[in-house]
């Protein structure tokens, strides 16, 4: 048996394989996002969306930024998934900042 991990989780998280297409969601990706697996995410995104998610693959790289979205601000991870070494897909993680969060120096 295997254990979905991100299952129940209050992170969204959305995996797509190296074309685009949706193999993965968790219920929270799917309350935000709707059912999307099976399809491709380059439909739903606009043209410089699409070429950052191209570089992304392309080059095995990772983009970070922040959005606020129906009132809330969230963190936004995106960066490849491997297999053997291999870039695979793409994982996106869209985690809910909330308002006052403590910070701290562990240097």
């Amino acid at each position: 048996m295997i254990n979905d991990f991100f299952k129940g989780i209050n992170v969204a998280v959305t995996i797509s394989d190296k074309e685009g297409n949706v193999v993965y969601q968790n219920d929270s990706s799917i309350a935000v996002n709707g059912d999307v697996r099976d399809k491709n995410m380059m439909g739903c995104h606009n043209e410089r969306s699409q070429q950052i998610i191209k570089h992304l693959l392309n080059d095995a790289a990772t983009n970070v930024y922040t959005i606020s979205k129906k009132g809330k601000k969230k963190l936004i991870y995106q960066t490849p998934w491997f297999e053997d070494g291999e870039v695979k897909g793409l994982a996106e993680f869209s985690i809910i900042i909330p308002e006052e969060m403590p910070h701290y120096d562990r240097g």
